[in-house]
């Protein structure tokens, strides 16, 4: 399932924005930076969002990495249980993420032209 979630930078490439560079990944400071820092880099929607995603996508990798150690015990519970948490509360702000995003896709499609 993770691998398949990669696959959200293939958006940029099928919506025309193909410019866009998502294979580099950016600081976990980078990611938690506000819309208008953002905007100051440079950095466009498409870039911030598909640097998100990536980062969501190894943060997932690295807790399902962390558990296979704690399984293996090469890991401390608290290391797993941390990695864990870090990666819910990551897929929750993924989740939070989209749902917004359609929410306002909605509310666009209703405009009147």
């Amino acid at each position: 399932m993770i691998s398949s979630v990669q696959n959200v930078s293939n958006l940029s490439m099928t919506r025309a924005l193909g410019a866009v560079d998502t294979e580099n990944s950016a600081s976990s400071s980078a990611a938690a930076m506000s819309g208008a820092a953002g905007a100051a880099n440079g950095m466009s929607f498409a870039s911030v969002m598909g640097n998100m995603a990536s980062e969501a996508v190894n943060s997932l990798k690295g807790a399902e990495s962390m558990s296979f150690a704690g399984i293996k015990g090469t890991a401390t519970t608290r290391e797993v249980v941390d990695s864990m948490l870090q990666a819910e509360q990551t897929l929750q702000t993924a989740i939070a993420i989209r749902d917004k995003v359609v929410s306002a896709f909605l509310e666009v499609t209703k405009m009147q032209m």
